[in-house]
């Protein structure tokens, strides 16, 4: 019979998860938050490239949509999704483009959480120069313009 214990296996997300949840409130920025959830994404994007390559054999999109576990409130984690068609935008997203012929990576925009939008463009004044760009994704996102980008990527107009 085998003697295994909780401290011999590596320990679960959910185990991790909660332990966190047992300490203090974060008091990092949500942006700080985001850029710690992106640990693994170069890898994951990586796989995501070469599964689309194989899969779809034409020029295509990588869809990231990020997620909250809904029992686990600080566990982030983001889904790679390679598509023939631009994805609308949308929350929680970001979105790339590979062209196949010139092997390049074309990035298209990001959407971060409502809440995050919410909050960048009611202090929209104050944001730091280093978040214009996303602040400046949020703002095509809600005029409109990332969905004629969209549309426009998609041959819909």
């Amino acid at each position: 019979m085998c003697d295994l214990t909780m401290e011999s296996l590596k320990p679960t997300v959910g185990k991790v998860a909660y332990e966190l949840m047992q300490k203090a409130p974060e008091t990092r920025s949500p942006i700080e938050q985001m850029r710690e959830s992106l640990s693994d994404y170069d890898k994951n994007m990586y796989e995501c490239i070469t599964k689309g390559k194989k899969e779809l054999g034409t020029d295509f999109f990588i869809e990231v949509i990020t997620k909250k576990e809904p029992l686990l409130p600080n566990v982030l984690r983001n889904y790679f999704i390679p598509r023939r068609s631009c994805p609308t935008p949308n929350y929680d997203q970001t979105v790339y483009k590979l062209t196949l012929q010139n092997d390049q990576i074309e990035f298209l925009w990001v959407i971060p959480a409502r809440s995050i939008c919410f909050l960048l463009l009611e202090h929209r004044l104050e944001v730091p120069a280093e978040e214009w760009g996303l602040l400046e994704n949020i703002l095509k996102f809600e005029s409109g313009e990332l969905f004629r980008l969209c549309k426009q990527l998609n041959g819909e107009v």
